[in-house]
């Protein structure tokens, strides 16, 4: 199957912020000419970086129009649908939406919560096994991704289970054939990697937000509609399996099928969670069997990638275990199908590097030293190192680095203004010098350029004592904020063409300055007064060419001549106006 992965970029959305490198708990992310691209093989499909994207431009996997031709093509297609429906739409009775759903096309509405009820009852009787050991769950696909392809050595302690989901599809297919398809309605993206995996059991998986779009698409408002006979759960409600979706769920609801006593259980949720509490499982020692409940989603599933709201989960949680019925004569429960599979997944390549290509790596990005690592998590990475190991890695480029641009920026301006033919200023509120090039030194003269040649820059020197002629208009634009451009400023008999303009508002001013009165420079501005002059009259030559006649081109031929004679010396004066 060549579908394409769940989670993509849409690459002219992608604006260079790495946000989705820095909260991408497995650093699935590979940065190409400035677009952050998801590396599927790496992905665990947790959501995070859809969730934290500020201009949207990780995209989930639009799989609404596949459903809409599935229900279309006459098959038996049955809704999935995963139990924190109930803090999704908490003010929505469950008929009400299975009445939507079956006005959508779906044949039957069933809870995933059934397929929960499977696992919990198969888990309960590998429970009543004594011998100490560690046992993971299966029942989050992020999960068993992560732990599949990053801590591949406890990937044997994942239970060798479907998720709820898979098991329900089993279920399914047992009540309504072989032949029926299943459409998963939740919150979870990983679920799609599911359907891809799996689609012997699963057809297609879409979200929360995908059926809220759909019903406003069709303009179908479930709390409108009247609820029929046939508008419940199929083939019956859920009981204990409705607590899955929040942290600590699946427990409640293996206790329930289990009166064993000398079992630990703890349940933990977040990625980031999972991820340090299983860097410390081997110095575990156990006396008896430890049942792990691992969740990606922090509050569980009621907080999953595709939800409307995130958040609020002491509510959400009320809301799953106000929900929850089941009697306890019912209990312990019988698995109705089998829930095993095989879960053996290729782990991800990890490569490790010599501090001599680290140290090389961090050179390309200016950072030579131990204190010129900064640490700053601007490039997504936590430290210099982790970013030079995904440079050598080809996920990071040398542009991502903050300080390194940043350094590379102020090396090309600093060029740029010492090149400049004129002179440049830049002054600072409190009229102290932030920088000025050594052709501004020159035009002022006097003491000045022996003075910038011991101090280069002149950083800190009174503007006042620099150049108190251009004080006036520094204040101006200061206060203002609006540029002073092409004024003619006369100081001991010199004439000085100055611009001043804002470079920050109220904070940052700069000036260019030249020296009109150098011959050289007088020669250029006489030239372009001419060639303004041409101009100008060629346009009425256009307009009233019928009644000058000659006269106009004996004007034009003046004009050029005393163009001719001030550019026969083709000098310093012209480059250094073309600079």
């Amino acid at each position: 199957m060549n579908r394409q992965h769940p989670i993509f970029t849409e690459k002219k959305e992608c604006q260079d912020c790495y946000k989705c490198v820095r909260n991408c708990p497995v650093k699935a992310i590979r940065v190409e000419n400035g677009s952050a691209m998801v590396m599927a093989e790496r992905c665990v499909a947790c959501g995070r970086c859809v969730e934290v994207c500020p201009v949207h431009a990780k995209r989930v996997r639009d799989d609404l129009g596949r459903t809409r031709h599935l229900l279309q093509s006459g098959e038996k297609v049955i809704a999935s649908l995963a139990p924190s429906y109930v803090s999704e739409f908490p003010d929505l009775p469950s008929g009400k939406l299975i009445a939507a759903l079956r006005r959508l096309g779906f044949h039957a509405v069933s809870e995933t919560a059934l397929g929960a009820q499977e696992v919990s009852a198969t888990v309960a009787e590998a429970l009543r096994d004594p011998r100490p050991r560690v046992l993971l769950s299966s029942a989050c696909p992020v999960v068993v991704e992560l732990v599949n392809k990053y801590l591949p050595h406890y990937a044997g302690r994942v239970t060798n289970l479907c998720s709820p989901l898979l098991a329900h599809c089993r279920l399914l297919k047992q009540q309504f054939g072989e032949s029926a398809k299943v459409v998963f309605i939740g919150p979870c993206i990983a679920k799609k990697i599911e359907a891809d995996e799996h689609p012997e059991l699963l057809d297609i998986a879409i979200s929360f937000l995908d059926l809220r779009r759909w019903l406003e698409e069709e303009h179908l408002h479930p709390v409108t509609l009247t609820v029929g006979e046939d508008d419940v759960f199929q083939p019956q409600a859920a009981r204990e399996g409705a607590l899955y979706p929040v942290d600590g769920g699946m427990i409640a609801s293996i206790k329930a099928n289990c009166a064993v006593d000398d079992v630990g259980f703890m349940a933990l949720s977040g990625v980031e969670n999972v991820q340090n509490a299983l860097r410390d499982l081997d110095q575990i020692e156990l006396k008896k069997p430890l049942f792990l409940e691992l969740l990606a989603c922090e509050g569980g599933c009621v907080n999953g990638p595709q939800t409307a709201e995130a958040g609020a989960t002491i509510l959400k949680r009320y809301q799953v275990f106000d929900h929850a019925h089941y009697d306890p004569a019912e209990l312990p429960r019988q698995p109705q199908v089998d829930a095993a599979m095989d879960r053996s997944a290729p782990a991800v390549e990890e490569f490790g590097y010599t501090d001599r290509e680290i140290r090389e790596a961090l050179a390309r990005v200016g950072k030579y030293h131990p204190e010129d690592e900064l640490n700053c998590s601007g490039c997504g990475y936590a430290t210099c190192r982790e970013f030079a190991a995904a440079l050598l890695a080809g996920k990071a480029e040398a542009t991502m680095c903050v300080s390194y641009m940043r350094k590379l920026a102020q090396k090309k301006a600093n060029a740029l203004i010492q090149a400049m033919p004129s002179g440049v200023l830049i002054v600072n509120a409190d009229l102290s010098v932030v920088e000025c090039n050594r052709r501004f030194a020159e035009i002022v003269g006097g003491e000045l350029p022996d003075i910038y040649d011991a101090r280069p820059g002149l950083e800190g020197a009174a503007a006042d004592r620099v150049a108190g002629f251009l004080v006036p208009l520094i204040r101006k634009v200061l206060s203002t904020g609006e540029d002073i451009v092409g004024r003619d400023v006369r100081r001991e008999g010199a004439v000085y063409h100055a611009s001043v303009f804002a470079i920050e508002p109220g904070r940052i001013v700069g000036a260019v300055l030249q020296d009109v009165t150098a011959p050289s420079v007088h020669k250029q501005r006489v030239i372009k007064k001419a060639q303004e002059v041409i101009h100008r009259q060629m346009e009425t030559v256009q307009k009233i060419a019928y009644l000058l006649g000659e006269n106009a081109a004996e004007s034009q031929v003046s004009l050029n001549a005393i163009i001719e004679s001030f550019s026969a010396d083709t000098g310093t004066g012209e480059d250094r106006e073309d600079g």
